[in-house]
């Protein structure tokens, strides 16, 4: 670590400092109830859906295995409540299209503990095996990205890992939910940083957490000592977003740069979330599977604010209910699951909570007003864009290109795929031009191309 650095404050380069509204970061956890209904998607991750293992009319039990992992890159699913499987239909999800889904119906009088699973040794269990029982727990990346945390941890067999890098960041507005999970949760936080480093061979680990979290890091800090892990270490970064991007928070730790192209794997390091972490450490000793997560809700048309632990499948229609949320169509304008930055807008109220879903987010319809008031103008060729991207990137650059269309031009020499969206060109604007979804629109044409593209023929022998 350039410990230089961090003694001056040095950080990545560029980025931005939005207001934190973290109203909800002194509030304990608190749990959720029962739905009337849970919808569990059989693609809440990346990678191919998992395949139902269970039938309609099924009685199930929280924690049962209710779908398996179809390949490498999918995970298992889990009975999110004792109950009776209502249906497996077409579910509305919050990326757009229906997906199949396990509707299950709680009993009334059924209990929030895990009913499925064996206790286990995890101290003994050797790297595979924890690789195993990772993937058998169905645990994705629990920071919003949902990459399934079995092949983030299986390190490539020409590749050598020798740093774990964990994300406590947060650095999005409102978020709370790992903040709340590293003060209330460092313990199992720890316990699934060590198991982690067993899995992948590392020597060190080292959390990263922002500055504006200390009592999070006196936390985390106390638990590494609890358990006498002397290769462990948690570290306060400055405060700046998009601190959370791996390659941001590898920059502000240790001082060096990802390669164009590459994972951090390239360098020796392998980062995960601290929600992750804290569940490996919760599931694995358990032998369960994951079931609920902790997901803020928040925003100014929330009345009972908070991060929940929230059963997966709950819709978004009684977590706002719950919350204390209007569901009127005169008082809430806009819901986003995720950051106000890198959320996704959903206009369905029966979406469900997914693994991948960090926050709830409701803004009232005079919270919008002016933003909605605001005409998009021409680049004014101002450079704010510019000197915003943490990526080093030519923003206006991109954005003329893709009012033109010119997409491939924009893949091939303005590096469109080095962008990862995280909406600093577009907060900047004077001009309210809405760069960012240009550039998703851009890089979704430019994959659809890619796919339809005509297989190179083989090379022939002269």
């Amino acid at each position: 670590m350039k410990l230089l650095n961090f003694l001056r404050g040095e950080t990545f380069a560029r980025g931005i400092h939005p207001p934190e509204h973290k109203h909800t970061a002194a509030t304990p956890i608190r749990r959720l109830p029962w739905a009337d209904e849970l919808v569990v998607p059989l693609a809440q991750h990346i990678g191919k859906p998992a395949q139902a293992v269970v039938r309609v009319g099924q009685e199930v039990v929280r924690g049962q295995p209710i779908a398996k992992a179809d390949g490498w890159l999918s995970v298992p699913h889990h009975a999110p409540a004792t109950g009776v499987v209502k249906a497996i239909e077409l579910r509305p999800t919050a990326r757009g299209p229906w997906t199949p889904s396990i509707v299950i119906r709680p009993h009334a009088a059924a209990t929030q503990e895990d009913l499925w699973g064996v206790a286990r040794d995890a101290d003994a269990m050797t790297p595979d095996e924890i690789l195993q029982a990772v993937w058998d727990a169905g645990l994705v990346g629990l920071g919003g990205a949902a990459f399934p945390t079995h092949a983030k941890l299986k390190v490539p067999p020409q590749a050598k890992v020798h740093t774990l890098v964990i994300n406590g960041c947060e650095c999005e507005p409102y978020l709370t939910c790992d903040h709340r999970t590293m003060v209330e949760e460092a313990t199992a936080l720890v316990r699934g940083i060590a198991l982690s480093m067993r899995a992948t061979g590392a020597v060190r680990a080292i959390v990263g957490i922002e500055d504006n979290k200390p009592d999070a890091v006196l936390a985390v800090k106390a638990a590494i000592a609890q358990a006498g892990l002397e290769n462990v270490f948690a570290e306060a970064v400055p405060t700046k977003y998009p601190q959370g991007s791996e390659k941001m928070l590898i920059m502000s730790l240790f001082g060096v740069e990802i390669p164009s192209g590459q994972l951090p794997v390239s360098l020796g390091m392998v980062m995960n979330n601290v929600g992750t972490m804290a569940a490996i450490g919760k599931l694995l000793p358990a032998g369960q599977g994951l079931t609920e997560r902790v997901v803020t809700i928040a925003g100014p048309g929330v009345a009972r604010p908070g991060d929940y632990r929230v059963p997966l499948g709950t819709p978004i229609s009684f977590v706002l209910d719950w919350a204390g949320a209007p569901r009127d169509a005169t008082s809430a304008c806009q819901l986003v699951l995720g950051g106000p930055m890198m959320g996704q807008a959903v206009a369905a109220l029966d979406t469900p909570v997914t693994k991948g879903v960090s926050g709830v987010l409701v803004f009232r319809r005079e919270d919008m007003a002016e933003r909605d008031e605001r005409r998009t103008y021409p680049c004014i060729k101002c450079g704010q864009c510019v000197e915003s991207c943490p990526m080093g990137l030519n923003p206006s650059a991109l954005g003329m290109l893709a009012a033109k269309r010119e997409y491939d031009e924009m893949g091939a020499h303005y590096h469109l795929g080095e962008c990862f969206e995280c909406g600093c060109c577009t907060y900047v604007c004077p001009s309210n031009i809405p760069l960012v979804q240009q550039f998703r629109v851009a890089k979704q044409v430019l994959r659809e191309r890619a796919a339809s593209a005509p297989a190179a023929p083989a090379a022939t022998r002269s």
